[in-house]
């Protein structure tokens, strides 16, 4: 039997799972539904928006991407530090009320750039939730059943997906068909939708506040004492990745250093301004969003360029565990590419099918997205237990299940975008999500197995900065982009992102090779780097 990070210091895995480890994962699951809620109904209002505000796919592609993923990847790196040595409960209490009220307020923006910085709130509140969730989680299971918990939670993200269809549907129909003109304050239907699903969000915050912190590490025999200063680490690593304290986090570790990170920061300034002139562009907001899009991600990747390259001296075991372990790096780029391709198809699905086959947006909520998370939930669960199945019999045994759920996909995708079968439509739309799904859990377990338990929080937000820098950053507005410069062809769009496939493929085939040894010998690495680790309870 293969072990993780706490059964391999000699921890029994046969621990008891208390009821309120149960119950807890339960309202966790409540806030991820509601935490892609917020934001997924982009998905069922991109059409108005298009109509009413006058943009195209490469913008609504940029806006449910990139100004969301770059301020939630990059905010997620210190409130991931904070939730290592915080109170996480309070954390994602906080976040869950930010991210919540700026839903709301995107109900009330009148064009583009307002609805850009509301999107931007809701990215740096939805940020405290991995990190937060994915350690408590950690710490309310042990880790034989890591992977299956892990994959719970995750089912959040595909039923909330789902249910933001169907509630996106339900609202603007009704919200238009009761004020064809606009009706309070001038609010239509998408407008409503916004405010409907934030407001929510205030109360459910009250109910995460009820929860008990658990003590960190103890489930696997790695007690962790509270940090006496939770918060310096936040702001130090605050400043290190906020651009332009990040020459100040620079200079402090010498002129090499600050000269290294000035030819990082001229380096991807150049990029994004060689990218802006030399991807073809329309005209008006198609314009904006293109050199919007390289310059957020020009910001974006320059801050991450200078928080990893100065965690090296900040945090030297959690670097090498993280950032300086081919093991970890290729699991989680693996995982990128799955969330490159998926987050494109479920972002498109809906804008295509009422293009495509003219179907009502409440008949999209039923069919398109009501089976969506319904499969979804399934897939993720399935794919959660078949991964720690696998954990058991071989020490990559979960990786397999993130291989699973890059290729399947594929065939199915393509066959949704290019039926001319509405039925079949909503059946491999379905089916997309369910094979897609399957791969969250295992990718979280693996990259949890990685690191120690104090290192939960910032190996969190490493792993999702694959997911949103990587996938969620640039899946969706590629396909927007091939879309708008191919006379709405959404379809293509999304069948466009297919390519990223083998080079996720070929990260995944070499962490199965290095994930064993690199899980086998993680508390020597850890203590090689100079971690002071505490001998099993």
């Amino acid at each position: 039997m293969n072990q993780d990070a706490g059964a391999a210091v000699g921890v029994p895995d046969d621990t008891k799972v208390p009821a309120y480890s149960w119950y807890a994962l339960g309202v966790l699951v409540l806030v991820y539904v509601l935490n892609f809620i917020d934001r997924q109904i982009l998905s069922i209002l991109a059409n108005d928006i298009k109509a009413d505000l006058g943009v195209d796919d490469a913008f609504l592609g940029f806006l449910y991407g990139t100004a969301f993923a770059i301020f939630y990847a990059l905010f997620g790196i210190p409130l991931g530090k904070l939730a290592d040595s915080w109170h996480r409960v309070r954390l994602l209490t906080i976040g869950l009320a930010l991210w919540s009220l700026m839903t709301a307020v995107s109900g009330f923006a009148k064009n583009a750039s307002v609805l850009t910085g509301a999107r931007i709130g809701v990215g740096v509140g939805e940020a405290t939730a991995g990190p937060s969730a994915y350690s408590l989680i950690s710490d309310w299971f042990p880790a034989r059943l890591r992977a299956t918990a892990l994959a719970i939670y995750s089912s959040g993200l595909y039923i909330g997906g789902g249910v933001s269809l169907l509630i996106g549907g339900l609202i603007v129909e009704g919200w238009n068909e009761a004020y064809p003109g606009g009706g309070p304050l001038g609010l239509v239907g998408w407008q409503a939708a916004f405010i409907s699903v934030g407001l929510p969000g205030l109360l459910l915050a009250a109910w995460v506040f009820t929860l008990r912190e658990p003590v960190r590490g103890a489930i696997d025999g790695l007690p962790t004492p509270r940090d006496p200063a939770p918060f310096r680490g936040f702001f130090d690593e605050l400043v290190q990745i906020i651009p332009p304290f990040t020459l100040l986090g620079a200079l402090r570790r010498g002129p090499l250093a600050l000269a290294f990170n000035v030819l990082g920061a001229v380096f991807f300034a150049l990029a994004a301004v060689a990218l802006t002139h030399l991807v073809p562009a329309g005209e008006g907001n198609f314009v904006k969003a293109v050199s919007d899009q390289w310059l957020f991600l020009g910001v974006g990747y320059y801050a991450v360029f200078s928080w990893a390259t100065g965690q090296r001296s900040r945090d030297l075991p959690t670097f090498r565990l993280t950032w300086g372990s081919p093991a970890f790096m290729t699991t989680i780029l693996g995982y990128g590419a799955v969330s490159f391709v998926s987050y494109a198809a479920s972002f498109f699905a809906a804008p295509y099918g009422e293009v495509a086959f003219s179907i009502p947006k409440t008949q999209i909520g039923w069919l398109v997205g009501a089976p969506a998370a319904v499969a979804g939930f399934l897939g993720v669960i399935a794919g959660g237990r078949m991964a720690d199945w696998l954990f058991t019999r071989f020490a990559s045994g979960r990786l397999f299940v993130v291989v699973f759920g890059l290729l399947a996909p594929v065939p199915v995708i393509w066959i949704t975008f290019t039926t001319q079968s509405e039925t079949m439509f909503y059946i491999f739309a379905a089916m997309g999500q369910f094979l897609a799904a399957s791969a969250l859990g295992a990718a979280a377990a693996t990259s949890q197995s990685l690191v120690l338990p104090r290192m939960r929080g910032v190996a969190t937000a490493t792993f999702f900065i694959a997911t949103t820098l990587v996938g969620l950053a640039l899946g969706p507005f590629l396909a927007g982009w091939v879309s708008a410069t191919n006379g709405g062809d959404i379809s293509l769009g999304v069948r466009s992102t297919l390519w990223a496939v083998p080079l996720g493929l070929a990260c995944l085939l070499i962490a199965i090779r290095l994930v064993p040894k690199a899980s086998a010998s993680l508390v020597e690495r850890a203590g090689a780097a100079g971690e002071q680790v505490l001998k099993p309870a």
